[in-house]
């Protein structure tokens, strides 16, 4: 998969595109609906399919004091987004002078110049252009005048729930640790990635070492709480690559126990090893089962024998 982070890198003749244009933060089953419908109109054509997303919320620069915390960062999305099947992906620079584009000259720049389109899908709530003035019917306006069509993907909706898939309700369920729910809805299992830094080794003094995670890392963490799940080693930072996947007790909070720890963690434990060193390699750590939600203990041995608990639930769990 070939990715682009301008227009001006796409190279002179690449269309025709089928391009399905979104946030995609998730890339839930909802934005990949719309993607497979591109892959679709691409079958009979030689068009490529082209995903065309942000850098970031576009409310992180319009209204910060509205936007949500990422589900993904743009590493995840774009490695998701290269597992649907797409050709390419142009993540755009969501800045000022994107911003204040109009409809139109974002249309002519970046579907018509830059990816030659002869399609494109788009969600119902799709807007586009300065303020938020294009909607999917203005952008068929302009398809008819600049030679693309416009397919409108309806949404994704949960039978049960009578509610559509959405970045939001995703970050609902994980905010209550049901990262089961999250994962029907996500397609795949919740996860945050990142790189394993050094921590204060409590773990290891009490027998159960743990692949500490950045605090910068991409993500959205779920609810505090010891969770099943597993860690999949995406190799060193001199580019070695393993692809190895471990099972693994992973805890997320800030060790009331200890009560020193000023930011939340998201610690993992890797089963049955007790000298694995992943230090400086970037991992994905999958969420698969809440355990139990955060505590503190009485004594050492309190709390000893509770991650035995954990561990033996998580090995049960992930069987």
């Amino acid at each position: 998969m070939i990715v682009f982070h301008d227009p001006a890198e796409v190279p002179d003749g690449f269309g025709p595109s089928v391009v399905a244009i979104g946030k995609f933060d998730g890339v839930h089953s909802g934005h990949r609906a719309v993607i497979d419908r591109a892959r679709v109109d691409a079958a009979t054509t030689d068009a490529r399919v082209v995903a065309v997303t942000f850098d970031r919320n576009p409310l992180a620069l319009l209204r910060p004091d509205l936007c949500p915390d990422d589900l993904i960062g743009v590493h995840q999305k774009v490695q998701l987004l290269a597992e649907t099947g797409v050709d390419a992906v142009l993540v755009l620079r969501f800045d000022r002078e994107l911003a204040d584009l109009s409809p139109r000259d974002f249309v002519e720049r970046v579907l018509v110049t830059a990816l030659g389109a002869c399609t494109v899908l788009v969600g119902g709530d799709f807007r586009f252009g300065r303020g938020g003035a294009g909607d999917p019917e203005m952008l068929r306006t302009l398809g008819r005048e600049f030679g693309f069509d416009v397919d409108v993907v309806d949404d994704v909706r949960a039978v049960g729930a009578g509610r559509r898939v959405s970045s939001t309700w995703i970050r609902e369920v994980l905010a209550e640790g049901d990262v089961e729910s999250a994962a029907k809805l996500l397609g795949r299992p919740a996860s945050v990635w990142g790189e394993v830094v050094h921590g204060l080794k409590r773990g290891r003094e009490l027998g159960f070492p743990t692949a500490n995670l950045s605090p910068d890392s991409e993500g959205f963490i779920p609810a505090d709480g010891v969770y099943a799940g597993w860690l999949i080693d995406e190799g060193s930072a001199n580019g070695l690559r393993s692809g190895v996947r471990y099972p693994a007790a992973i805890s997320i909070g800030v060790n009331p126990h200890f009560d020193d720890v000023e930011r939340r963690q998201v610690e993992a434990y890797v089963l049955d090893e007790s000298d694995l060193d992943l230090y400086g390699h970037r991992v994905e750590v999958q969420f698969v089962r809440r355990i139990r939600g955060m505590a503190a203990f009485e004594g050492l041995e309190a709390l000893v024998a509770q991650m035995n608990d954990d561990v033996g639930r998580v090995r049960a769990a992930l069987s």
